[in-house]
């Protein structure tokens, strides 16, 4: 686990509820904390991660070509 985004969710693993990061979050963890969330929320949960993405590249100097 990455812990990136600093944005945490609460999961439940192996029957034990524990704060994780959206990214580390399973497939199906992240369509089950999108789901039924209205526009403008998913505009900032995407705004956040674009913004994390953009802190990574230029931490490492990197980019896509």
């Amino acid at each position: 686990m990455r812990n990136l985004s600093g944005i945490y969710f609460r999961s439940k693993i192996e029957d034990k509820w524990t704060n994780i990061v959206f990214e580390d979050l399973s497939e199906s963890e992240q369509d089950r904390v999108m789901d039924g969330r209205e526009i403008e929320w998913l505009k900032s949960l995407a705004k956040q991660l674009a913004k994390t993405i953009n802190e990574i590249g230029e931490f490492c100097d990197i980019a896509k070509p």
